[in-house]
Formats: C-alpha cells, structure tokens, sequence
C-alpha cells in the first residue's frame, strides 16, 4: 500500500482508481499508519498445529512461528533426500526474496540471505551461523540460529544454542516428513522463534512483522522444489 502511494505520487495509477497526486499521499499516509500499528501491536503467544514432532521436544516454547505442508509422491527416504538436496536455484524467486532482506552489491559472504546458486541450502545454512538441533534419518531435522538482537557472531553448536544468555530471539527451523501410505509423503516445516525477554520480543515482532509475508512464500516455494526434486524418476 505504501509502495502503492509513493509510485502514483510520481505518476497516478489511475487502474488502481487512485487519480491524483493528492489521493496518493492519502494512500501512502494511511499505509504507514497501518503499518505503525501494525507494528505497535501486542504479541500473541503462536500455537501451531501438525504433526507430533521432535521440534515439539527441541523447541517447545515460542512466541512467533509459521506452518506450512505439502503432500508429496514419494517415499520418505526420497523426499528427506530432497529436503537435504534442494539448492537456491529451484526455489522461485528465493535470491530475489532474500537480497530484499538483506540488500548487497558485489561479492558478499555466503548465508541463507546470499546463498550459491547450486549448493544445497540446508549446507549454506549450516555453515552460516546455523546450528543442528536434531535430525533424524529419513524423517525430520531441526535447525537453529539467533535472529535477534544484539549477537554478532554464529554459535558454534547445539549446546551453545541453548545456553546463550541475554536479550537476544532465537529461531528454530524443521522438516518433518510422514509416509502417508500408498506411496505418498506428508512434508511440515515450520518456524518458530523464541525471545528472551520483553525487549527483545518488541524489537523482533517489529521485524516479524514486515518479513512474514515474505518469509511464508518463501517456505511454499521451498516445499515446491522439494516436491519437484522428490517426484523426479530416479
């Protein structure tokens, strides 16, 4: 809406019904207005729902989270293959959607936000500051980073994870795959972040906020690709 307001202030976008320049600014005003209280408002605990997973035991307590599934057909095995394989290339418009998060021009170091191309992008995570919670052949594995608010530099493993003190939100991230009988799989990810205290959960509900949609079509085109890598004949 806001982007909406600030391109018809240069030029109406008369399609939209919006006619003049004076009609742009009030949309523009009333998108930022939205968006303040958009961001001003209270944090409701998530609750998501899904299959049981080790995530529940791993990750328990949350404030923020998502969900998202796909059925899928292929065996177990073969969809957890994919899950590990998939690379930023086969996910539509992933590069695109993370270099708007985290803006950058040249050569800048490898993460989730500035993947290669062709590696999977479970490794590039892994070597970026994230850490594995848990995996389980075949089945389900957790990842995890800090996403907010004050550390610099990515913890070095699991226990580390855990033990950080601070005003700081961590995130936890899985793939959890079901076999749904007649060769057919069921793939949940979800996300889920934890703040440590009243700070650090404003400071990351603002960003959360503004990212989400973005971040939920990211997840859905992610399960996409894994879908396609999966469904491939051998």
């Amino acid at each position: 809406m806001i982007v909406t307001g600030l391109v018809s202030v240069v030029r109406p976008l008369r399609f939209l019904r919006i006619r003049s320049r004076r009609a742009a600014l009030l949309v523009t005003v009333g998108g930022s207005v939205l968006l303040l209280l958009g961001l001003l408002l209270p944090v409701w605990p998530a609750r998501l729902g899904g299959p049981q997973m080790a995530l529940d035991d791993v990750f328990p307590d949350y404030q923020f989270g998502e969900t998202h599934e796909i059925r899928i057909q292929a065996a177990p095995e073969r969809v957890f293959a994919a899950v590990k394989a998939v690379t930023a290339r086969e996910i539509r418009l992933f590069r695109l959607l993370t270099w708007l998060r985290a803006p950058h021009l040249g050569e800048a170091p490898q993460s989730l936000l500035n993947p290669a191309a062709d590696r999977p992008i479970l490794d590039v995570a892994l070597q970026s500051g994230f850490v594995q919670l848990h995996e389980e052949a075949g089945r389900e594995i957790v990842v995890g980073a800090v996403v907010c608010c004050g550390l610099r530099w990515p913890v070095r493993d699991a226990s580390e994870f855990r033990a950080l003190q601070g005003s700081l939100a961590r995130a936890a991230m899985n793939f959890h795959v079901t076999d749904e009988g007649g060769g057919v799989s069921r793939l949940v990810t979800q996300t889920r972040v934890a703040a440590s205290d009243a700070r650090a959960e404003r400071r990351f509900a603002a960003y959360w906020r503004v990212i989400y949609p973005g971040s939920a079509f990211i997840r859905r085109m992610w399960l996409r690709a894994i879908k396609a890598r999966a469904e491939l004949t051998p």
